[in-house]
């Protein structure tokens, strides 16, 4: 047997092969005193996949925080509604925010430039945050609205950390599309009305009496409503125009004319193959030319072979690239507010193609708001 001495010295022996440093080979190509991607330095600080799941890891900021409660300035805030109870289709859009969150863990900061336009939003002149979600009651549809008419007034009423403008941004990871409604009564309270840009497969203008039945108030506040409620509440221009539309209509010519009525032009689906991505973005430029400009995007815009994960899906709808670069043909418009909704994660396939095109699409709202700072009509 091992005398005690001897056992302590094998043990000691055995604690130090345990606890030597891992040296690595050199690799073909570089000396041994180059690093190599910083791959080897033990970085603790920019982890992509731990920690709160915001977008982008871009940092959270408490914006419903007490009033008193003093909090981090920004300028452009991601803010969730996670509410879906104003469908008439599937429901599941309330898990749309962290399923979009979950999706942009691959992006960061510190890896943001633009293949196309070298350009890197995250390190620009604007701070962006993640505001969380609006804590939303899914019980009732009217307080739920009122809670999140609350949050989008307070977070648009915090301090920016610029000092020439002085107005926060929102973009709004829905939820389905009736979370527009409380976004477009935030923007009116600092730019007056505006413009919709609204890419949809369904024109969303329907009289409450038609799409609700005239059953109650109650029921006539939904998704396919509140851009006939925005108009009737005088937030949204006779400007406006919709685009990607495809889906059928209730009445043969009534909810075309109350269409007109509420103030919007129509760009059809099928409109890309004889115009082109350019036409589009000509189109839509032309509509809103010269006025402040909210952008709503419904995922359902999307042809369901790229956004199966939607309440709503309709057929013959644009391709993911082709919805990106009409967007990214926007740029020079005064973005006061953008959306991009009705994302479903639980209808989503095992490669999350929904999700990840939401990501992109809240990204290229981003980006427009930086490449075009706005002043707020206080």
């Amino acid at each position: 047997m091992l005398s005690k001495l001897a056992l302590s010295a094998l043990i000691a022996a055995f604690a130090a092969v345990d606890a030597r440093e891992i040296s690595f080979p050199s690799i073909s190509g570089f000396s041994s005193d180059q690093a190599v991607m910083d791959i080897i330095t033990p970085d603790i600080t920019q982890a992509k996949f731990e920690g709160l799941t915001t977008y982008a890891n871009l940092p959270y900021v408490h914006c419903l925080a007490p009033e008193g409660e003093g909090i981090e300035k920004f300028d452009i805030a991601i803010l969730g509604a996670p509410f879906d109870t104003g469908v008439t289709a599937r429901p599941g859009a309330r898990f749309g925010p962290s399923g979009i969150r979950r999706g942009s863990q691959r992006i960061k900061a510190g890896a943001g430039w633009s293949i196309y336009t070298g350009q890197n939003i995250f390190v620009d002149w604007a701070k962006i945050v993640d505001c969380g979600d609006a804590p939303l009651t899914f019980l009732d549809n009217t307080i739920a609205l009122k809670q999140l008419d609350k949050a989008h007034k307070v977070t648009s009423a915090r301090k920016t950390n610029s000092s020439a403008f002085t107005v926060p941004r929102i973009v709004t990871l829905g939820g389905d599309h009736t979370t527009t409604l409380s976004a477009l009564r935030s923007t009116k309270d600092h730019w007056g009305p505006v413009s919709v840009i609204h890419f949809d497969s369904h024109i969303d203008t329907w009289d409450p009496k038609v799409l609700g039945g005239g059953i109650s108030h109650y029921a006539g506040v939904n998704h396919g409503t509140f851009l006939h409620i925005a108009h009737e509440e005088g937030l949204i221009r006779n400007t406006s125009i919709h685009a990607g539309i495809r889906a059928p209509v209730t009445r043969s010519k009534g909810d075309v004319r109350n269409d007109v009525r509420c103030g919007f032009e129509i760009v059809r689906a099928r409109d890309i193959d004889r115009l082109g991505v350019s036409g589009v973005i000509k189109a839509l430029k032309k509509r809103v030319a010269g006025t402040k400009v909210y952008i709503s995007v419904d995922i359902d815009v999307l042809d369901p072979a790229f956004a199966p994960a939607t309440g709503t899906a309709e057929v013959g709808g644009w391709t993911t690239r082709e919805l990106l670069s009409i967007l990214d043909g926007l740029e020079g418009l005064e973005v006061v507010g953008a959306d991009v909704v009705e994302v479903a994660p639980i209808y989503d396939n095992p490669g999350e193609t929904t999700v990840l095109a939401a990501v992109e699409v809240a990204l290229s709202l981003l980006t427009l708001m930086v490449n075009k700072p706005v002043h707020a009509d206080e």
